[in-house]
């Protein structure tokens, strides 16, 4: 008999993948919140879907908001700590501040873009909104002042004039539209990439676009992350 923890044993064999029950019942909850609705989709039907009894699942969530919660900061948790890092290696780091937000960019769409469900949507919901995700809200917005402090170091943009913040805006603003790109099924492997090509683009660096995106990946390395293959993800679009 397979069990799902102590005396829990499965209503039927789960083919969802994940090393914990927890972690299927986080990958079936994306799928369902994400293709038919959060509104609508009950914890019985997340735990029909890992093959669990509901009463398990309330083993590892309490509530469907806690289950949200957990989404929620899977989507910001990858790219808020590479930028942070990244932010931290400003003043020693040999690679020019526009490669710097280059790479967070490219390392924060990619995250956006390589999981199995486009839990990105989820920003969408009201219920998102709520105080309840007071963690999440303030990542991202950490998260957002990293970016504008990155991109206070970019060369001044004449189609983006005034605050220089505004040069990290426009590539927070741009990584985050993958995800409706995502949505719509027009997302590709190099999605990612020419996001964050565009945000350096319109902020006048187009010029030395071949440096930027070797200094960028560099830094990536330097920092010991590594981008998936998108290609080999296979990603789901909804």
């Amino acid at each position: 008999m397979t069990l799902t923890g102590p005396g829990r044993p499965r209503t039927r064999q789960s083919t969802r993948p994940g090393a914990t029950a927890r972690e299927e019942i986080l990958d079936a909850a994306a799928e369902l919140f994400t293709t038919q609705g959060y509104a609508t989709t009950s914890t019985r039907a997340i735990a029909g879907a890992v093959g669990i009894r509901q009463s398990s699942l309330y083993h590892h969530f309490a509530t469907k908001d806690d289950i949200l919660e957990a989404l929620l900061a899977g989507t910001v948790a990858e790219g808020l700590a590479f930028a942070r890092a990244t932010s931290a290696a400003d003043e020693d780091d040999a690679s020019s501040p526009v490669a710097r937000l280059h790479a967070v960019a490219l390392f924060d769409g990619t995250q956006l873009c390589s999981g199995r469900w486009n839990i990105g949507v989820l920003y969408h919901l009201p219920e998102a909104r709520d105080k309840r995700f007071s963690t999440f809200l303030a990542d991202r917005e950490e998260l957002r002042g990293l970016y504008q402090r990155l991109g206070k170091a970019v060369v001044p943009a004449p189609l983006w004039p005034g605050d220089p913040r505004h040069h990290g805006e426009l590539a927070f603003r741009l990584v985050e539209s993958l995800v409706s790109l995502r949505a719509d099924g027009q997302v590709t492997p190099h999605s990612p990439l020419q996001v964050a090509d565009a945000a350096l683009v319109l902020c006048g660096a187009g010029s030395i676009l071949g440096t930027i995106r070797e200094q960028s990946r560099s830094l990536i390395v330097r920092l010991g992350r590594e981008l998936p293959d998108l290609a080999e993800v296979g990603a789901h679009q909804g």
